[in-house]
């Protein structure tokens, strides 16, 4: 039976079927972005809504030729995954259309389709799901130095800086500031030294631990696993 869909199948897989989708979804993801600007959406908006009803009607016209022409193997197949993903966005971009805000605020996910369209795009995706187990044992290693150091920091900063350590979670969220080195010089660490003049050993071990050492070894991770996947293709 799918060989009566053959040429449904070279359509879809063709360099122009794919030009045409990504297209669609970056029309798509551009009324819905103007569609946020009170001015343009006041006088454009039937116009807004009308394009995003077409492009919603294309994407849900897609999947059904991809079911049609691939059968099962749409759903079980090589690609399945990623199938998948794009049959999931679709629905929600349809139960999304009922005029409830919550769920129209969501038709905006219909944007990660660029995911399993742009080849460059799916492969960062497919390598970052593929490192996962290894992120959960850097993640690990990440609780680990800030439940250290918050505890830390509440011992030695809680009492006079009550603000930033006076409990396990205000160290959290300030050491996380500190992390992504947000206003962490003069805004906290200067302060704080001005009181305890040693405290940048602790605050300059955990940027280099935290910022220098981890997070570029989520880097490596992604790095590795990005080569391996070129490497099997």
């Amino acid at each position: 039976m799918l060989e009566c869909f053959s040429w449904l199948r070279r359509i879809l897989e063709s360099t122009k079927w794919s030009i045409f989708i990504t297209s669609i979804i970056l029309l798509n993801a551009l009324t819905l972005g103007l569609d946020t600007i009170q001015p343009v959406s006041a006088r454009f908006g039937a116009v807004l809504s009308g394009v995003d009803s077409v492009c919603l009607v294309i994407f849900v016209v897609e999947i059904l030729a991809r079911i049609m022409a691939y059968g099962f193997r749409f759903f079980i197949g090589k690609e399945s995954g990623w199938n998948w993903f794009d049959f999931i966005i679709v629905i929600v971009s349809v139960a999304a259309g009922n005029g409830i805000s919550v769920l129209r605020a969501l038709r905006v996910i219909r944007v990660f389709r660029l995911l399993s369209v742009i080849p460059s795009m799916r492969l960062i995706s497919s390598a970052m799901l593929n490192t996962l187990p290894s992120m959960l044992g850097i993640l690990a290693l990440l609780v680990v130095f800030y439940y250290t150091y918050g505890v830390l920091c509440v011992n030695l900063f809680g009492e006079k800086f009550p603000d930033w350590f006076g409990s396990l979670g205000e160290s959290f969220y300030t050491l996380f500031q500190i992390m992504t080195l947000e206003s962490w010089s003069m805004g906290i660490v200067r302060p704080v030294m001005a009181e305890y003049h040693w405290a940048w050993a602790v605050f300059v071990s955990f940027i280099c631990i935290t910022n220098f050492i981890v997070l570029n070894l989520i880097v490596g991770v992604v790095v590795e696993s990005i080569a391996e996947i070129k490497k099997r293709k």
